[in-house]
């Protein structure tokens, strides 16, 4: 819940700084600006996506937004069960994997948030946490050009704490081993974010992770000088 119509100057920076970057870059701002972001990405390699979208296409569902309805404003993908929806409003695995479908029926990429709290980290229940969810919130008809998983430890989000490169390379090998399971080929063609705590003093360190894809970025989105430099962190 960050960006008035002045911070699309950002938007428009960090446009530019897309079209250098080697790794494909997603800017996903609040359902009031997509319109204009995906004008002023328009031409660029900047893609733009919405933050949330409701299971059906349309209908009486006051303060919601379909996914059509983002595809429309020129939105191309779509965060699903990032964990402050989980947290803030009660968002199930089940209901992120019927939001999935939704998704991939209006023609978004879904990329779909899993992650860990303190608590289940301090109790050694990571790796069982984080795939129970990867397992219940991705559908059935996922594939690598539809979906993307993000892992977010909840713990790391605007913390400024990072979990250990081991950690990181440990769940993301597991999430790996799952898709590979359930998806074969294309599980193994999906790509896993690391979110959580991402900056411009790290992301060179986090992307040089074993599994480690790319990046959810969080509060080093809104400045087009942070984000930036992310971008020109990728090897």
């Amino acid at each position: 819940m960050n960006g008035v119509l002045p911070d699309l100057n950002e938007i428009a920076a960090i446009a530019a700084a897309a079209d250098d970057a080697k790794a494909e870059a997603i800017i996903c701002p609040p359902a009031t600006l997509i319109d204009r972001a995906a004008s002023i990405a328009r031409g660029s390699k900047l893609r733009i996506g919405g933050q949330d979208c409701h299971v059906s296409s349309s209908g009486a569902h006051t303060g919601d937004i379909a996914p059509d309805m983002l595809a429309d404003l020129g939105a191309t993908s779509v965060i699903l069960g990032h964990s402050e929806r989980r947290a803030d409003h009660g968002e199930t695995s089940a209901l992120v994997a019927a939001k999935a479908a939704a998704a991939y029926r209006a023609g978004l990429t879904a990329i779909i948030c899993v992650g860990e709290t303190e608590d289940e980290r301090a109790g050694g229940k990571t790796l069982a946490v984080v795939e129970s969810q990867l397992s219940a919130s991705v559908p059935d008809d996922a594939c690598a050009a539809n979906t993307v998983i993000a892992y977010e430890p909840v713990w790391a989000i605007g913390t400024g704490r990072v979990p250990t490169e081991a950690e990181i390379a440990e769940v993301h090998a597991a999430l790996r081993a799952a898709l590979i399971k359930r998806f074969g080929a294309e599980g193994n063609e999906m790509r896993l974010l690391y979110g959580g705590s991402v900056k411009p003093s790290n992301a060179a360190s986090l992307f040089a992770i074993a599994g480690v894809d790319g990046a959810l970025v969080g509060g080093a989105s809104l400045k087009a000088s942070d984000f930036a430099a992310i971008l020109r962190a990728v090897p």
